[in-house]
């Protein structure tokens, strides 16, 4: 799947609304993962233009108050998971995404489903998806263990980068007691499928 060309204009209104709606430290945080989408992007063949926008779009709703993220979401037509309910952090991509495309900033689906699904992942979301996913765990700002691996794997074997990333996302979330989205885990097994089922050496835990 393959969007329209985005516009200068276009790039440029989705980036005075980060700077407008996002806190200084915000902001520095989204410029780094537009800076690592567009770099991803020309390296693994998608459009940069389309990744950028992708990229200034996707933490919009990011410091929202929850209460608020949680209403925006269902107003929008969004189910929350119980994840999503008790964390309601986790709605700002899909409240991000819904806006995008009710207030006329794009109608490209790739994109749209790219902020949707840039904090948790899901199964079946595609290399388009996959790239911003990355560039928002392995953006300059990113200071955890493991994260210079990763941003070497990325730029080396995006579908072994996106396994790593998965597991950190789920290891992160265990060990700071946090909810675990189901499409998380999903997209972390079908990820393992892919490279194989299991690892090599790896044993069952049942």
């Amino acid at each position: 799947m393959s969007g329209a060309p985005v516009s200068r204009e276009a790039l440029e209104r989705a980036r005075a609304l980060a700077a407008a709606r996002l806190s200084p430290a915000r902001l520095r945080h989204v410029e780094g993962v537009v800076e690592t989408a567009v770099r991803l992007a020309r390296r693994y063949g998608e459009d940069p233009e389309r990744l950028e926008l992708a990229a200034w779009l996707h933490d919009l709703a990011r410091e929202r108050d929850p209460a608020q993220l949680l209403e925006q979401a269902e107003r929008y037509g969004w189910q929350p998971s119980d994840a999503e309910r008790a964390d309601p952090v986790l709605l700002h991509g899909p409240v991000a995404a819904a806006e995008a495309r009710a207030t006329g900033l794009t109608s490209d689906g790739e994109v749209l489903e790219a902020v949707c699904w840039h904090t948790t992942a899901r199964p079946g979301l595609g290399r388009f998806g996959c790239l911003l996913f990355l560039a928002d765990k392995i953006e300059p700002g990113r200071r955890y263990p493991g994260v210079d691996e990763l941003r070497r794997l990325a730029e080396a074997d995006w579908e072994r980068a996106m396994l790593v990333a998965l597991e950190n996302s789920i290891r992160y979330c265990l060990d700071n007691g946090y909810w675990l989205p189901d499409v998380t885990v999903a997209a972390r097994n079908e990820w393992l499928a892919r490279a194989g089922t299991r690892r090599p050496g790896a044993k069952s835990s049942v």
